[in-house]
């Protein structure tokens, strides 16, 4: 017997390959000189305005300072209501609430501290923050607990002379 031989039609003709296949062409020759910075710092760290150097190092202080405490609220090394004059309301809810059920898992009160047992302490360890506005501004924060990392993002906006957490995520 001999093989039966059909006609077979493709269902795509060959397209010849392009140099870029249908994606984009991206330059991918490195950049090699530094990036400029031709308005008080904005380009060098993501800021949408200019702010003057000063500013921008106090914040990341007060901020470093803001974030180490919020980290001790949760561990429970601290009372929640140390931040109350600079956290909103609606916030300084959700980290009493959080507050509140890290105590219950690790069997201590909130705020009390956990006793004499050997625990790991938070450490804040970087800071970053991009302004939106004179008055806004975006802080991430690196937290160390031992080994292990995790990141905070907030909110600040200057209101009544002072900066105040308008939005505060555990990540």
């Amino acid at each position: 017997m001999s093989p039966v031989h059909a006609d077979v039609t493709l269902l795509r003709r060959p397209v010849p390959i392009g140099t870029t296949q249908g994606t984009l062409a991206l330059d991918l020759a490195p950049l090699l000189d530094p990036p400029s910075d031709t308005g008080g710092g904005a380009a060098l760290h993501g800021d949408v305005v200019s702010i003057d150097v000063l500013v921008r190092r106090q914040l990341e202080a007060w901020s470093r300072r803001y974030a180490q405490a919020v980290v001790e609220i949760v561990n429970g090394d601290r009372p929640a209501s140390q931040l109350v004059r600079w956290t909103a309301p609606r916030v300084h809810e959700e980290l009493t609430r959080r507050a509140q059920i890290v105590a219950r898992a690790g069997v201590h009160q909130a705020g009390l501290g956990r006793g004499r047992r050997p625990v790991v302490r938070p450490a804040v360890q970087n800071v970053r923050t991009c302004f939106i506005s004179p008055a806004v501004a975006e802080v991430s924060v690196h937290v160390r607990y031992g080994a292990r990392s995790r990141a905070l993002a907030a909110r600040f906006e200057h209101l009544n002379q002072r900066w105040v957490c308008t939005a505060l995520e555990f990540a």
